[in-house]
């Protein structure tokens, strides 16, 4: 295996540092492509700028498969945007308020409010927090507490959505490095199958009912709790909750749940139809298949949407149309991050970094602890720079190649990646979803990082020891492991959280 050396680490490196200190993807992503091309062609800068457009952005963009994964893209942008702006996220959330009548089922309810917005990770917070917010008032629930169940049902539940913009982006990334390894398994099947080893991911969704109906929290949620209880005080003397009128839901009195409900169940009902007329799940179902299935599920599902709005009135067709290549547009940004993504994936090969880090770790890293390595390294790059795609980035053109040369079980290491991106993505308190799931819940932004990140951190350590277990058995079933240790350590530290401040757990409504 061919490399050059450190200098292979140059391009990632600087791609990091530059996304922790401008915490922006597009810009950290272009400058490690770019960095690494001027190293190839001997450092010159204008052969390396016409080289990076020439021979990278244009031939990727251009690429069969890229292409096809860009006008996905674009399908699902202007489907969500409608979704969004449709109004029945808000009806359906709202539906449910008559049947909430303790404060188990206040959590529980947001907590699936979420859940059935996956389409739409920011979206999620701002969907349903609003709706929320007065039932949790009237529960003396907190406002810390609902700004963790929205955050723990946004970006944790679309990442483990295999068939939304999140999956198409992680598949455009895994589909790369197989097709570089020669790896025949569809991109699609490995996402499924690596599901349950997105240990921190489905840990985060868990802990909510866990929580909710176990009522034992701890730390900071814990005293947050005990000051809704005892003094009715919705925050801190301190504490400044952050209110945009610019993020709010649009308030329409045209809401009607059908518009969430019906599209979805076209979108679901089209999909799984047309996959299984290639074998689902009996089969694998070839990359190009799948995405021409899923083209064609969210081009109907915003037909039906498109339908059910004009059959409502709740827009005119000029402004549902304009709605939906706005949602189009929007995906721009991910489609330049996926291009910039692919190509700082290529310098890397081409300069040999994976090649480089396996040569370093071979026989000096046993194979099992790879996968805990690199959800560190994840836990650490998202945290610091708030950005999951940033890290899946960067981090999946080397774990792959990683992962095969050293014979570590593969689809563990993909899932430590993903997990480690979403760790920061769940809790920094730089990245966008936790700032607008402190927006949606009307929180103090600092009091929901400091109320979720004690959970999250028992989450992340939890899911470590998780990749260490499943390095060494390759099983899926080490998520039964994780179950049982978040039931434990919560009891635990519930119990002596209580008995060291005296607070007692919630009681019902």
């Amino acid at each position: 295996m061919e490399h050059m050396g450190w200098i292979s680490l140059i391009p990632p490196i600087i791609a990091v540092v530059l996304a922790i200190i401008t915490k922006n993807v597009i810009v950290s992503l272009f400058s490690g492509a770019f960095i690494g091309v001027l190293i190839l062609v001997g450092g010159n800068p204008i052969k390396a700028t016409t080289e990076t457009i020439g021979n990278y952005f244009f031939p990727l963009a251009a690429d069969g498969y890229n292409a096809a994964i860009i006008v996905l893209l674009f399908f699902i942008g202007g489907f969500v945007g409608l979704m969004e702006k449709s109004g029945g996220g808000a009806a359906l959330a709202a539906n449910t308020i008559k049947f909430i009548n303790t404060k188990a089922k206040a959590q529980i309810s947001a907590w699936i409010g979420g859940i059935i917005i996956f389409f739409s990770d920011l979206g999620t917070p701002l969907i349903v927090g609003p709706v929320f917010e007065k039932i949790f008032d009237k529960a003396k629930l907190s406002r810390e507490k609902l700004a963790w169940i929205i955050d723990s049902t946004s970006s944790p539940v679309a990442v483990l959505v295999p068939f939304i913009g999140w999956g198409v982006y992680i598949m455009g990334l895994i589909q790369k490095e197989y097709e570089a390894l020669n790896i025949t398994t569809s991109e699609f099947t490995t996402l499924v199958q690596v599901i349950p080893f997105q240990f921190y991911a489905i840990l985060a969704v868990t802990m909510v009912p866990l929580i909710a109906l176990s009522k034992l929290d701890f730390g900071p949620m814990a005293k947050a709790e005990h000051r809704v209880q005892t003094t009715g005080e919705l925050y801190w003397p301190t504490s400044r909750p952050l209110r945009r009128a610019d993020t709010s839901v649009e308030e329409t009195k045209h809401q009607h749940a059908i518009l969430i409900w019906m599209p979805l169940l076209v979108l679901l009902i089209t999909l799984f139809s047309l996959l299984i007329s290639y074998g689902f799940p009996l089969k694998p179902v070839p990359g190009n298949d799948f995405r021409v299935a899923l083209s064609t599920a969210y081009l109907f599902a915003a037909i039906t949407i498109i339908i059910l709005m004009l059959v409502y009135k709740v827009k005119k067709f000029s402004d549902i149309f304009n709605i939906y290549t706005t949602g189009m547009q929007k995906m721009v940004y991910v489609a330049a991050t996926l291009i910039l993504a692919w190509s700082l994936g290529k310098v890397m090969k081409e300069m040999g970094t994976a090649e480089f880090i396996v040569k370093a770790m071979d026989g000096n890293v046993p194979a099992f602890i790879i996968p805990a390595v690199l959800f560190l390294v994840g836990v650490l790059m998202s945290l610091a720079s708030g950005t999951s795609w940033g890290t899946f980035a960067i981090m999946l053109p080397i774990a792959i190649p990683m992962a095969v040369a050293l014979d570590a079980h593969l689809l563990v290491c993909i899932g430590a990646v993903l997990s480690g991106g979403i760790f920061g993505d769940h809790s920094s308190p730089i990245s966008d979803t936790t700032i607008l799931s402190s927006t949606g819940a009307g929180a103090d932004h600092i009091d929901h990082v400091k109320t979720q990140f004690p959970y999250a951190l028992l989450n992340a350590s939890i899911a470590l020891i998780g990749y260490i277990v499943a390095g060494i058995t390759g099983s899926a079933f080490t998520l039964i492991l994780n179950f049982v240790l978040l039931i434990l350590a919560i009891f635990i530290l519930s119990k002596i959280y209580k008995k060291k401040y005296g607070v007692s757990e919630g009681a019902g409504l």
